[in-house]
């Protein structure tokens, strides 16, 4: 079972704590329809194109995306989230039309929540999360479904939150004892600890790779160099903590979170690495959770997360090149609280996953789909 972090705003964890092994059943394939979408409203150059569901069971939310292309999108999260014995981690791929559940298979205790995705191609995409028999869970697979892999140097209590794969190598990070953790999978699998802290966020690039997180008190960042993964100096932010990373290029990187001030709330966090430091960027919020990046290659970044002086809107900010802007969901007519929890851009869609709590506590996963306004 993972580790809760206390000070890193994990919305999830708290709703994991005291979950137990039990049986999962096998998760068949099964298509869904997609809900009609929402009525699409101007928001800077983008509109809100769709507000819908994977159409998931009860209690359940998403907490990664990773697109191939716009109509091959995988997401990742669970189901069951309040039942102890049923909660269950769920594989998803929308193919422009519907979402169809993928299997996941572990052993015979089955897969709990599941966090990360990455995809290399439509063969083979990885997945980390947790398996029901205390140790974390990683999977491979693609539309027949995914398998454990078993990775000897990962153990009991060790907590893994995020993947990144490319040809060849697979990266997953998390924390084991107090000290943030690395996982490496090329040919055959190493472990190695880092300084005191987590990480929650790991991106690759060619040569170059960036996994970021936080000491506990302070935002930690470290990068992959020949002789592997070191500490990087970063802004020194009491209260700072990084969710995830994308990097563009070997001279651009950006990476989110959020600065915690206790009863005051969460600032939100962007540091932008210009390829010889991390800069902190000016936001046009003062107060928001950031959860997720994303980027289109091209100078442009998404970041997805929470405003709580907009619960019942999703919500995004967007780099244009110049400054961040906010990007909403639709407003809801009764009360719920919004967290897109992960975005990823391919082409002209920006597509962010999370969930919906309604007024009775009850969680449904929710994808919002932002992009230009349709010509005609």
């Amino acid at each position: 079972m993972a580790r809760c972090l206390t000070r890193r705003v994990v919305p999830l964890c708290g709703l994991l704590v005291g979950l137990l092994a039990g049986q999962i059943p096998h998760v068949t394939s099964v298509a869904h329809a997609q809900p009609s979408p929402s009525r699409p409203r101007a928001v800077a150059d983008e509109i809100v194109r769709q507000a819908a569901s994977a159409s998931l069971g009860n209690g359940s939310s998403l907490s990664d995306v990773a697109a191939l292309s716009e109509n091959d999108v995988w997401a990742v999260g669970q189901e069951g989230i309040w039942d102890v014995w049923q909660n269950r981690g769920v594989v998803t791929r929308w193919d422009g039309r519907s979402w169809t559940e993928v299997g996941a298979r572990g052993d015979v205790t089955g897969v709990g929540p599941l966090r990360s995705i990455s995809a290399v191609s439509a063969t083979e995409l990885w997945v980390v999360g947790d398996g029901h028999d205390g140790v974390p869970y990683i999977g491979k697979g693609g539309r027949g479904g995914f398998d454990r892999v078993i990775v000897p140097p990962i153990r009991g209590g060790d907590w893994l939150r995020a993947v990144a794969a490319q040809p060849g190598k697979v990266v997953a990070v998390g924390s084991r004892g107090g000290h943030s953790l690395i996982a490496t999978g090329a040919g055959g699998w190493t472990a190695a600890l880092g300084p005191a802290g987590a990480l929650h966020g790991v991106a690759l690039a060619g040569k170059d790779g960036w996994a970021v997180g936080d000491t506990g008190s302070r935002p930690l960042v470290m990068r992959l160099t020949g002789s592997g993964w070191k500490p990087v100096s970063v802004p020194a932010i009491k209260g700072g903590y990084l969710r995830d990373v994308y990097i563009q290029s070997a001279k651009r990187a950006v990476a989110v979170g959020g600065v915690f001030h206790g009863a005051d709330g969460v600032e939100p966090l962007i540091l932008r690495w210009d390829g010889k430091r991390w800069k902190k960027d000016k936001l046009p919020i003062a107060e928001a959770e950031l959860y997720g990046v994303t980027g289109d290659g091209k100078g442009g970044f998404w970041a997805s997360g929470y405003d709580p002086a907009r619960p019942d809107a999703g919500f995004l900010v967007k780099f244009t090149g110049r400054r961040w802007e906010p990007l909403r969901g639709e407003s809801a007519d009764s009360p719920r609280t919004v967290r897109l929890q992960a975005v990823t851009r391919v082409g002209d869609l920006t597509m962010a996953v999370g969930h919906v709590l309604d007024e009775d506590n009850r969680y449904g996963d929710l994808v919002e789909t932002f992009g230009p306004v349709a010509k005609r």
